[in-house]
């Protein structure tokens, strides 16, 4: 009975998490929609496997956003990441919602931090200025998941 017990406990704390198939977040995927069309879309696209642009413009300075949520750092095919985005995904980093706001925030600064090296640089020259609108890109882009 107490194993019938805890395990209906755990399901339920479970459900709000995977309730629509997503990871649970603390954006607001609609406010990162928003977001995306004015911060991003200069730069990004949001395009699934076959093509299909599913947010954005066909914009390809930044790699496709399609899938980043839980993706391995620096591995989309034929895309020229910067050395220090390919070192942390060759050594198993992926992005987490935590890691995706640290970076948008401050490139640099976060791959400074993550790897160590003062001399580690971003190649993305833009910052989201605020956290919350991080969140919201964060939990937004998690909608779009790899098959």
């Amino acid at each position: 009975m107490k194993k019938f017990t805890l395990a209906a406990a755990l399901s339920v704390l479970a459900a709000p998490v995977f309730a629509d198939g997503h990871a649970s977040t603390q954006g607001d995927a609609a406010a990162g929609e928003e977001q995306f069309n004015r911060q991003c879309v200069a730069c990004h696209v949001v395009a699934d496997a076959s093509g299909e642009v599913l947010a954005g413009r066909n914009a390809k300075t930044g790699p496709n956003l399609y899938g980043v949520a839980g993706r391995t750092l620096g591995s989309v095919e034929d895309f020229r990441y910067g050395d220090p985005i390919v070192e942390l995904g060759e050594a198993g980093e992926v992005w987490t919602e935590e890691s995706f706001v640290g970076y948008v925030q401050d490139p640099t600064g976060w791959l400074r931090e993550k790897l160590d090296n003062r001399r580690a640089r971003g190649k993305m020259a833009y910052q989201v200025r605020e956290e919350s609108d991080a969140y919201d890109l964060y939990a937004y882009l998690s909608t779009f998941e790899a098959e």
